[in-house]
C-alpha cells in the first residue's frame, strides 16, 4: 500500500463540472479547496473565470481563489509552492486537501515536479518587459540570440511571453532558461500521494455546456470586469489579458464589434480552450481516474468509494 498522505486532484475540461465536484467531495469528506487554475488566482476576474462565489466559498475552504493582483505574473512553478503550503496547512488542520484546475501545467507540477528556476524580481520584470517595448519584438528576439541563442532558435520574434520569460531569466540569473530547465528537477513532493479525478465530457456535450457558460458569463457582469480590467492600464503580455473572453469582450466595448458577436467570438474561444484541455487530459493523465461525462449527482456514489479507499 502506498504511503503518504492523501491528495485529491480534481482536473479536466472547462464546464465539466470540477468545482461542483471538489465541493461535494470537501463536504463529504472534511476537506480544504485548493485553485490550480491559473486565471482564477487573479482577483480582478471572478466572473469571467468563473471563480466560485461567496457562498459557495462559505461551504468549504477554499485556498488560492483570488490572491495575486491582475499586475502580478503567477508561475507553475510559483504556484506549485504555495499550494504545497495550502496541502501541508490542510493536513496539519486534518482535512483533506482537494486540488481542483483545467490547468494541466500546474498539476502536472505539482504531481511530478518542475524544474526549479528561481523566482524574477519585479524590477527584473519590469525592466525587461520595458525594453521588448521600447525596441520591438524583432529586435528583441536579435538582442537575446547573442546571449542565449538557444532560446532564440526555437523561439519566432512574436512569440513575445516566451522571449520576455527566457529574458528574464537570463536578465536575473546570470544563467539561460535552458541551463535551469537542464538541472535537476524537482520531483513529486515526499510524503504525499495523489488521486487524480479527471472529468473529460464528450464534445457533443461540452461545447453547449461551454456555449451556455460563456453567455451567462456576460449576463453576470463579465463585461464590466473586462471593462475595469482594461481601466487598469496594464501590459497586455501580462497572463491576465489573455482569459478568455478578455479580448472578445474589448472589442465590444471599444465598438469594434457588437455584443452579439463578441459572445459569438468568445463562446468559439471557450470552446477552442475546451478541445485543447480536453486533448491535453486525454494523453497527459493516463493513470486518473478519468470519466468520460459531467459531473452529476449520479456519479456520487463510485466517485465517493474511489475517494473513500484512497484515504
Amino acid at each position: 500500500m502506498e504511503t503518504g498522505k492523501p491528495v485529491i486532484v480534481i482536473g479536466g475540461t472547462t464546464a465539466s463540472g470540477k468545482s461542483a465536484l471538489a465541493l461535494a467531495i470537501a463536504e463529504a469528506f472534511g476537506g480544504t479547496i485548493v485553485n490550480a487554475d491559473s486565471m482564477q488566482v487573479y482577483r480582478q476576474l471572478r466572473v469571467l473565470t468563473a471563480r466560485p462565489e461567496d457562498v459557495t466559498m462559505a461551504r468549504a475552504p477554499h485556498r488560492l481563489f483570488g490572491i495575486l493582483d491582475a499586475d502580478d505574473p503567477c508561475s507553475a512553478g510559483r504556484w506549485r509552492a504555495m499550494a504545497l503550503t495550502e496541502i501541508e496547512t490542510a493536513h496539519r488542520l486534518d482535512r483533506l486537501p482537494v486540488v481542483v484546475g483545467g490547468t494541466g501545467l500546474y498539476l502536472k507540477a505539482l504531481t511530478e515536479g518542475i524544474e526549479e528556476v528561481p523566482p524574477v524580481s519585479p524590477a527584473t520584470r519590469k525592466a525587461v518587459r520595458a525594453r521588448h517595448a521600447e525596441i520591438g519584438g524583432g529586435a528583441f528576439h536579435a538582442e537575446l540570440a547573442v546571449h542565449d541563442p538557444r532560446s532564440a532558435t526555437r523561439l519566432r520574434p512574436t512569440d513575445s511571453q516566451r522571449l520576455i520569460r527566457a529574458a528574464e531569466v537570463l536578465e536575473e540569473t546570470g544563467r539561460t532558461l535552458g541551463d535551469w530547465q537542464n538541472a535537476a528537477k524537482a520531483g513529486p513532493p515526499p510524503g504525499l500521494r495523489f488521486l487524480m479525478i479527471v472529468l473529460v465530457p464528450p464534445r457533443e456535450v461540452l461545447y453547449p455546456a461551454c456555449d451556455v457558460r460563456f453567455e451567462m458569463m456576460v449576463k453576470a457582469g463579465a463585461i464590466d470586469e473586462v471593462r475595469a480590467l482594461l481601466a487598469l492600464g496594464l501590459d497586455l503580455k501580462l497572463p491576465v489579458m489573455k482569459a478568455v473572453g478578455v479580448r472578445e469582450l474589448e472589442a465590444a466595448l471599444t465598438g469594434a464589434i457588437s455584443l452579439a458577436d463578441a459572445i459569438t467570438a468568445g463562446q468559439q474561444a471557450t470552446r477552442r480552450y475546451a478541445k485543447r484541455q480536453y486533448t491535453w487530459f486525454r494523453h497527459q493523465c493516463p493513470g486518473a481516474f478519468s470519466l468520460d461525462e459531467q459531473y452529476s449527482e449520479s456519479l456520487v456514489p463510485q466517485i465517493f468509494n474511489k475517494v473513500r479507499l484512497f484515504c
